[in-house]
């Protein structure tokens, strides 16, 4: 079975997961958070391949044999040479290099990661791919890993200088070239024989969420003991001692008071409310205005004083209810053309939202850094920005402080809360949009200009109807409390 730098990392992970990868493709199941970091991967790929305008790209990206050849053929050319994707192949491995740099006689391979420092798979990966292109050959004198600095702030102009920073492994990585022929063999021979027996446990989430969790560890209760939050190794414990479903867990085992509340919910199969939320409420002047962000982190910022991965806020939703009881949704904020969001975030925030009254966010701890970062960057603006932010009311801790239903299963998150207060509201009855890990790939799809016209305004009103949805789930949350 040939081999690949990704499956031999997969083996060392969990021997069991590279088994189902080979045999059973289709037990499978990628989150949306995963598509959209391997998006992101892309999208730094690219730019560190930019960083070498002398560089020639090996193409063929289903065609193993027309890459090895293209390879072969550019290497056999004399003289200095820059390759990206580069197909290099010994005994069972056929890997595809990242970079790899040759100037005279040695080379050069670099390994091109999004993460913002070196993590300890990342230089297993790396001495793979050196070992298989030392076994093809080549003279490789350096090993690697260009990471993204997060320090960078995008200067604009396509200029990218200094988006990486270059970690030397070399070192690192000898005292794996020596283990890599037994993690082949072993490889070998766990494909060769039936689905390894491998329980569920540490390795299924490090370094990766295996995409197989579905089928080793299916919900085999109706509550899983691992709902419980923040309860891993108590969970653990538990079902080592043979309990599965949190119904059959004898009280006495647990002490946190959340986790206590979650089993009564759970043993009944009743919500339980806590009395004082109302008075909480009630407390708050009018109006009072119901707000939700969007944002998004590209590992390669797009707009000029931008950061890797920084929080850009390109969308809010909000909603103002008077004393009254008259709701109002405020016209909402999105920005569709790719321009730089954040001025016309924060003026138009500004402007909508009055100087008196609460404004109720869920978790407010992302909605006051993101307006607090907006201050930051626009002068002008702080004052109104920074009065805004010292009017948020988070509903976040009165929800956990004064509510659970079964059917959340261990999480106040919103998405878990609303179907049980307003199931006619429920996510899962929207379409493009349904979670927040799936804002950012349909919004940088939304401003592609390549993305047609009617796609494009498909994307925008799935955008809007998401944003609007958690405001109108808070607007429901705090009806509900009152």
């Amino acid at each position: 079975m040939r081999l690949s730098k990704s499956r031999l990392i997969a083996h060392k992970q969990c021997p069991k997961r590279l088994w189902l990868q080979i045999r059973r493709p289709d037990l499978a199941q990628q989150s949306e958070a995963v598509q959209n970091r391997l998006a992101q991967g892309n999208m730094v790929g690219a730019a560190a391949q930019a960083q070498y305008p002398e560089g020639r790209l090996i193409a063929h990206v289903n065609d193993l044999t027309s890459a090895l050849h293209e390879t072969n053929e550019a290497l056999a050319r004399p003289g200095d040479i820059t390759l990206f994707e580069p197909a290099l192949r010994c005994a069972d491995i056929l890997v595809r290099a990242d970079i790899l740099e040759r100037r005279g006689s040695a080379y050069r391979l670099i390994e091109v990661k999004s993460s913002t420092k070196v993590k300890d798979y990342q230089v297993t990966d790396a001495g793979i791919q050196t070992w298989v292109a030392r076994g093809a050959g080549l003279n490789v004198e350096c090993t690697e890993l260009a990471h993204i600095n997060n320090r960078f702030v995008y200067p604009g102009a396509g200029n990218y200088h200094g988006l990486f920073t270059h970690a030397d492994i070399t070192d690192a990585i000898l005292p794996l070239q020596e283990q890599i022929p037994a993690w082949i063999d072993a490889a070998q021979r766990d494909l060769a024989g039936p689905m390894p027996d491998i329980a569920v446990g540490p390795q299924c989430s490090d370094p990766f969420q295996c995409e197989f969790m579905g089928f080793c560890a299916p919900d085999v209760a109706e509550y899983p003991v691992a709902i419980l939050p923040y309860g891993g190794k108590l969970a653990r414990r538990l079902i080592d001692e043979g309990y599965a479903d949190l119904r059959d867990v004898p009280v006495d085992r647990l002490s946190r008071e959340d986790h206590l509340r979650i089993w009564r919910a759970t043993t009944n199969g009743e919500a339980e409310v806590m009395p004082g939320a109302a008075e909480k409420l009630a407390a708050l002047p009018w109006p009072r205005y119901f707000l939700d962000f969007e944002t998004v982190g590209p590992a390669v910022p797009l707009w000029p004083g931008t950061r890797p991965y920084q929080k850009i806020p390109m969308q809010w939703s909000c909603h103002r209810l008077d004393a009254g009881g008259t709701l109002a949704q405020l016209p909402p904020f999105l920005e569709t053309r790719g321009d730089d969001p954040r001025r016309a975030f924060a003026e138009r925030l500004v402007a909508a939202i009055g100087d008196a009254g609460p404004i109720m966010v869920y978790n407010a701890t992302f909605e006051r850094g993101v307006i607090l970062e907006l201050a930051e960057a626009f002068p002008d603006l702080a004052p109104a920005l920074r009065a805004l932010a010292g009017r948020l009311f988070d509903l976040l801790p009165l929800a956990r402080q004064h509510y659970y239903h079964p059917a959340m299963m261990g999480s106040w998150s919103l998405k878990r809360v609303l179907p049980t207060i307003a199931p006619d509201l429920d996510y899962a009855n929207l379409d493009d949009v349904q979670s927040g890990d799936m804002v950012e790939p349909v919004y940088f799809e939304m401003i592609d200009p390549a993305s047609p016209a009617e796609r494009r305004e498909l994307l925008k009103a799935a955008l809007l109807t998401y944003c609007e949805r958690d405001t109108l789930a808070m607007v429901k949350l705090a009806e509900f409390f009152s």
